[in-house]
């Protein structure tokens, strides 16, 4: 089966549930508490991940397997054996939380609206959306998140700080229910209880930064992304350049960010990867836009499938990348249903830009800095590239 192929059908288990190879497993935690992490280019610079180790889904299978033998839960001895495995990207889901995971890439979540990163063993809030909970308790970027319900956070992985927040279970999502979060600003310290609920998320945003300037900011690559991009590209004034917003976007589905690339490249290569040492590609479909000047626009919350489409624009001479480094999470992963209907999402390979570069652990340094007004930037680099564009993009 070719690689596209194995992206763009998924297969199916259980209750009907979809299981389409995904970059970020964050994006799916995240994007349930509208809680998506990211990092600072210090942090993905100096702490990169080391690459996730592949084939211990034997062992996590195992494990669950004799765990139902036993009368044990199968799901707690696969989180067990995930945690022994060293593969940080691994996360193991109850049948409830894996239905949030296929809400979340259908861009619905059940959340209180603020996304976060971690930073320095800290959490920071980085986006608050509009008219949502956190937005109507006077939570905004910049914030410290201190504790969640009592619990402090300091120091604990991003994904369990995600879970304390969607706070579902297993045959519920949240939804209704209130969450006290502990806060900090300068030097004020205060507590907010908000109510969760239900909220859409809209990956695609566009706007005109000026008369010559399209930006089209795209949040995520859940299920629909790709053409929503390819939309506005050709919606976009045939004398406009384009600025893609790829800031805080930790990545989804694989297949989305293929098609969004699809809309700069006419064919060709977009990235090559392994599953279980078997090597595979990528291609964009024929008939992009190769002449409208391009700037992607990066930064150290850019994860995974974002990463991809960056990569492979900038390997081709398609796009002019602005921004500060990328986060370096460039592993796959694919979920496996294990005997009591919980999913384990566990690492099977890792992928390559077209020119052969690596991104797990490194990231992806820009064509040009930019940390204070990275947009404004952008709209001048995309001014210098004249009605030609960035040569290449074949």
């Amino acid at each position: 089966m070719s690689g596209r192929a194995l992206f763009c059908q998924p297969r199916r288990i259980g209750r009907g549930v979809a299981l389409t190879l995904v970059f970020a497993s964050v994006l799916v935690a995240g994007a349930a508490t509208g809680s998506l992490p990211g990092t600072d280019r210090d942090t993905a610079a100096d702490s990169a991940p080391q690459a996730a180790p592949v084939g211990h889904h034997a062992d996590v299978a195992r494990a669950a397997e004799q765990a139902a033998a036993d009368g044990t839960s199968p799901m707690e001895a696969a989180e067990r054996a995930v945690s022994r495995s060293g593969d940080r990207w691994a996360a193991v889901y109850s049948p409830g939380e894996y239905e949030e995971f296929e809400d979340a890439l259908d861009g619905r979540y059940t959340g209180v609206g603020l996304w976060a990163r971690e930073r320095d063993g800290r959490i920071e809030v980085t986006k608050v959306g509009r008219d949502t909970p956190a937005a109507e308790a006077g939570i905004r970027a910049g914030d410290r998140l201190r504790s969640v319900d009592g619990e402090r956070v300091d120091g604990r992985p991003v994904t369990e700080v995600v879970s304390l927040l969607r706070g579902g279970t297993t045959g519920g999502d949240g939804a209704g229910t209130t969450v006290r979060l502990g806060l900090e600003r300068g030097t004020r310290a205060w507590s907010e209880t908000v109510r969760r609920v239900r909220l859409s998320r809209d990956t695609v945003t566009v706007r005109a930064l000026d008369a010559d300037v399209t930006v089209v900011e795209v949040a995520a690559f859940t299920r629909g992304t790709g053409d929503e991009v390819r939309t506005a590209v050709r919606r976009a004034p045939a004398d406009s350049g384009i600025v893609l917003d790829l800031r805080g976007n930790s990545g989804g589905l694989v297949a989305e960010a293929v098609t969004a690339a699809s809309a700069f490249l006419d064919g060709g290569l977009v990235a090559t990867y392994d599953v279980d040492g078997e090597q595979r590609a990528l291609h964009a479909e024929p008939g992009g836009d190769t002449t409208r000047p391009l700037v992607a626009l990066v930064d150290g919350g850019t994860m995974s499938a974002a990463e991809l489409l960056t990569g492979a624009l900038q390997d081709r001479g398609r796009a002019v990348v602005v921004g500060s480094r990328t986060f370096g999470k460039g592993s796959v992963q694919m979920p496996t249903e294990l005997p009591d209907g919980s999913v384990a999402e566990l690492t099977v390979g890792h992928y390559r830009t077209p020119s052969g570069r690596g991104v797990d652990g490194h990231g992806l340094t820009p064509d040009v800095e930019a940390d204070g007004d990275a947009l404004r930037r952008a709209g001048t680099v995309l001014g210098g590239l004249g009605a030609q564009g960035p040569s290449g993009g074949s």
